[in-house]
Parts: C-alpha cells; sequence; structure tokens
C-alpha cells in the first residue's frame, strides 16, 4: 500500500518516494500543447503547487521520472527547457517596496545560480534580463510559473491602499511577459482570485483562463474515479482495522464531507487535503476548514448580513465571478474562489453561461456557518455549540419557550456595533443557527399564496416561520415594547394564516406549527406559536 503524501508538494518526491499520486498529466500534456499564456484559478489547498511541480519537471526532460504515467506513452518528446518558477506565497509584502525588494532578491537568486552576469534592483527588469538570458544560455524557451500571485493582494484586503499598491506591483511584474514571447515556451499564473479591472490580466489580453474550461474540469482535486483507482486500500484499511462500518459506507460519508467542488457542474471533485488528512487521521473532520479562513470573508459577511441568505440556491454569470475592483468587491465571488461556494450546475442560456452555486459539502457547510455564528456573536465555538444542542432539543420536543430563551441569549450577544436594525438580519442570523444544526432549512419559501420567511420540517414537526422586525426606541418602557410585540406577531400570524401558508404541509401527517417571531432588537424577541392538528 503506498503511502500518503500529505503536505508533501514535490512532485519528485512523490514518485521516488512511493506515495500516492494521481495522475493529472493527461491534463498537463493538454494544457502545455496549448495556449501559450495560462491563467488558473482554484481554493487553497487544492494542489496548485503540486500541478505547477508536475508541469516543471515536464520542462525538465527527465522522461524516467513519469514511467507509468499517462503522458509517459503519449507523444511528447520530453525536450529540456529552462524554468523560472516564482512562488509569491514565500515572498514579503507588507508593502509594495519590501514586494519590490523581495522579488528582486527571489530573482538574484536564480541569476546567481546560473552565474549570469546581470545586476538591477527593479523586479521586472530583473525578470526581463532573467528570461533573455536563460534563452541565450541554453539556446531554449523559458517556461514560466507563477504560484498564488494574487496572495500579497489577500493578504491586505482589509488595507485597500496596500492592496492596490501591491497588485500595481504584480501588474508591473507580470506585464512583462506579452513583450518577451519571442523567448518564452508557455507560462502558468495561479492564484485563488481573479481580480480583472486594471489588473495584469490587462497587461496580458492574449492569458487563457482555464478556470472554467471544459478541457480541465479536473485538473485539481480527486475525481470519484481516482479514489477508487487510488485509495480503495486505504479505504479497505480503514473498514477493517478501525470499524468504520463497511467499505461502501465508508465511500459514502467520504463524499458526503469532501466531495462536490465542480467548475462546470459537470465533473466534481473530493478536496485532496480534506481526503489525506481525513485517511491519515482515521476519522471524520473540518480539515481543510481548520487550516485557514480568510477573515476578510467573515468581515464582509457581518457588513453585509443579508448576503448570506443569497447563498443557498444563487444564480450568477461567470464574468461576474471575477473580481473587477478591489474597492468595490462583492462577497459571492470571493466566496467561490476561496473554495465556499461552488458550481452545482450549469444553466444553458443564449448568452455568458450562468452558474447555480452552492456550498459543497458538510465540511465546509458546518464549519463555515459556525463561524458566522460565532462571528456575529461574542461567544465562543464551544459556547455556539451548547446553544446549538439545546436548541435542537428544545425544537424537536416542541418547546417554543426553551427555544425563544436560547435565542434571546443568542441575540443578546450580538455587540450593539454589529446589531442592524433590518429584518433581513435576524433572518441571516436565524439561518445561520438552524444550519449550523444541520436542519434542511428552507428561506423565502414560495407557495400559492406568496413567500413564506423560513420553512423548518424535522422528522418530527413542520415549522411555518414569519419574521417582523419593528423599529423600538431603545428607552422604550416595557409597556410600549408591548405594544409593539403585539402588533408585530399579530401582523405574522394573520399573514400566515390568510395567506395559507401551511397549506402544502398539513398532509405530511405532521404537526405543523406557526411561528410567528417579532424582534425589536438584541435581545428583544417574543414569539407567538400556533399548532395546527394533522389530517387524519
Amino acid at each position: 500500500m503506498k503511502r500518503l503524501p500529505l503536505g508533501i508538494q514535490s512532485f519528485r518526491k512523490i514518485i521516488e518516494g512511493d506515495y500516492v499520486y494521481v495522475d493529472k498529466t493527461r491534463y498537463v500534456y493538454e494544457l502545455i500543447n496549448g495556449a501559450s499564456y495560462n491563467f488558473l484559478s482554484r481554493p487553497r489547498r487544492f494542489g496548485k503547487s503540486l500541478l505547477l511541480d508536475t508541469i516543471e519537471e515536464v520542462f525538465n526532460g527527465d522522461k524516467r521520472l513519469f514511467e507509468g504515467l499517462w503522458i509517459h506513452s503519449s507523444d511528447y518528446d520530453f525536450t529540456k527547457h529552462p524554468v523560472i518558477r516564482l512562488d509569491m506565497s514565500s515572498v514579503s509584502s507588507e508593502n509594495p517596496d519590501t514586494l519590490k525588494t523581495s522579488i528582486a532578491s527571489a530573482l538574484k537568486r536564480r541569476i546567481q545560480k546560473e552565474n549570469l552576469d546581470i545586476s538591477d534592483d527593479i523586479p521586472s527588469d530583473l525578470f526581463i534580463y532573467l528570461i533573455e538570458g536563460l534563452y541565450n544560455k541554453y539556446s531554449q524557451k523559458v517556461v514560466i510559473l507563477i504560484d498564488e500571485y494574487d496572495k500579497p493582494i489577500l493578504d491586505h484586503i482589509a488595507n485597500v491602499e496596500i492592496a492596490e499598491a501591491n497588485r500595481q506591483v504584480i501588474k508591473n511584474f507580470c506585464g512583462i511577459l506579452k513583450s518577451m514571447d519571442p523567448c518564452l515556451r508557455f507560462s502558468l499564473i495561479t492564484g485563488v482570485s481573479k481580480f480583472t479591472k486594471t489588473s495584469i490580466f490587462s497587461e496580458l489580453n492574449n492569458l487563457f483562463d482555464i478556470t472554467f474550461s471544459y478541457k480541465f474540469p479536473g485538473i485539481c482535486g480527486i475525481e470519484i474515479n481516482d479514489l477508487n483507482e487510488y485509495f480503495n486500500s486505504h479505504i479497505e484499511h480503514l473498514s477493517t482495522v478501525d470499524g468504520l462500518q463497511n467499505t461502501g459506507s465508508i465511500y459514502d460519508q467520504i463524499l458526503n464531507w469532501y466531495d462536490g467542488y465542480s467548475w462546470d457542474g459537470k465533473t466534481r471533485v473530493i478536496n485532496p487535503f480534506s481526503l489525506l488528512n481525513f485517511l491519515e487521521h482515521r476519522r471524520f473532520g473540518s480539515y481543510w476548514y481548520a487550516s485557514g479562513t480568510p477573515s476578510f470573508l467573515i468581515r464582509m459577511l457581518k457588513e453585509a448580513p443579508a448576503s448570506y441568505l443569497s447563498l443557498k440556491n444563487l444564480k450568477i454569470i461567470e464574468r461576474s465571478l471575477e473580481n473587477p475592483d478591489l474597492r468595490k468587491m462583492e462577497v459571492e465571488p470571493l466566496l467561490f474562489q476561496a473554495g465556499y461556494l461552488t458550481v452545482k450546475e450549469t444553466l444553458h442560456t443564449s448568452g455568458a453561461p450562468v452558474y447555480a452555486l452552492d456550498i459543497p459539502n458538510m465540511e465546509v457547510r458546518e464549519a463555515f456557518n459556525m463561524q458566522i455564528v460565532a462571528a456575529f456573536t461574542e461567544n465562543g465555538d464551544i459556547a455556539v455549540e451548547q446553544t446549538q444542542m439545546q436548541l435542537l432539543d428544545a425544537l424537536r420536543s416542541s418547546d417554543m419557550q426553551k427555544t425563544l430563551g436560547l435565542l434571546r441569549r443568542l441575540f443578546a450577544s450580538i455587540p450593539y456595533n454589529l446589531h442592524i436594525d433590518r429584518e433581513a438580519y435576524y433572518h441571516s442570523i436565524f439561518f445561520a443557527i438552524m444550519t449550523v444544526l444541520g436542519f434542511d432549512i428552507d428561506m423565502e419559501v414560495s407557495v400559492s399564496g406568496g413567500k413564506v420567511d423560513a420553512v423548518l420540517e424535522l422528522p418530527e414537526v413542520v415549522y411555518v416561520i414569519e419574521f417582523k422586525y419593528a423599529d423600538c426606541p431603545r428607552d422604550a418602557g416595557a409597556e410600549e415594547k408591548a405594544k409593539l410585540f403585539k402588533l408585530s406577531l399579530d401582523e405574522a400570524m394573520a399573514q400566515i394564516s390568510n395567506k395559507k401558508y401551511s397549506a402544502k404541509y398539513i398532509g405530511t401527517g405532521k404537526p405543523v406549527h406557526h411561528v410567528a417571531f417579532a424582534f425589536l432588537g438584541r435581545g428583544d424577541i417574543e414569539l407567538r406559536a400556533e399548532l395546527l392538528k394533522p389530517l387524519l
């Protein structure tokens, strides 16, 4: 049984160390024999660095290293080419001057290694001289591989001035590639995000973006057939040694936890980082998510909580999944590029492709929603987990007073500076809580009478829910609050009844509750519940 390449991004080390390698060389062959200038966006820890390392080894010309892989038996001639590889995640980027110095230092190290007579301090000039120097020295065209180009930008996304300045440095640096075309054989730039407006891509107008290309849907990640072919022995070993039920059940759980990523709506891939960690640690967990959550995403959702509601059943055109302007970023494309949303379906239209997006799998759904609840409140993860379990018990037993008390406590923990006096805000928090609990809660459900704010259907019971928010002065007394609560609850219950929101659920044989929530602010919450008897 081959060893698991956990944390290994060196193709040579994987092959020579007899680790599992999922063969991506057919994709590599198609890529390097296609466009000269390429860009690929994939989430962090999804195999981009290993892909670049594989490409570098192909251009190093050591055919022996690829024995048994698809490209070894192809017509590729393994001509050796000089390769310049730069990992932007390893350069210093505290400010644009530091970024320039760090890039220049990386290039100078390569210049010294090649014994080239080049002296300069401007990164773009050094890049030109190095490309020309390698081209002349080896009489072969040069290959350019740039990994995580956007990290110096994303690291400062909360400070737009530095992010913009770093973007300009990268633009000037990469912008020289077009002028060096006679010296270049192939180039690939990878990153998490694609900033299109006045970016490096405006300089490289012949750059081929393979992110959504039908040719490369599985170029990173592990396809289901790969799971069977390369990891079957590991999964069988788990089922016999660790008692994780049977092999078929483990496969199903792996897909539920870590599958679901797609960039064409057809080809599904498994998160490689999470799969390898699961097989190594022999238990399911949120490995990829735990490796680091971009704080700016949580911050953006806190500033625009209503956007959280739109993440379910979100439809968006392809060009909207790019980030045109650092100063006017929207959370949806960032969530997609970072791996928190994925393409569930491609909707065919007469114009540009339209993608239906959703959270990819259980790992992301559970961990992401936990972060949302913890971020919106002053509670830590443990306190949120305890509230979740108590709320689950209360809803299953239809204990509405206990449910009310738990929600009051949770909403009261939201700091005043984060509190937003809007009904949609409470929708967002309620949706996050229910999703974290594992409930399949539907928001804005269309029925014959209109749209229900929320429907929560459990094995034991159905809740048809309407939210109301009323403006209330902070110095309002108990009597004034009581009046506002009564008006809001009356309105919500009348709306549920008059528009027959529960009609489609009465025939389920389950108890159906009409539930009206009224919010005046933070902990000022009331509810009214009415039980309808199931039809016999």
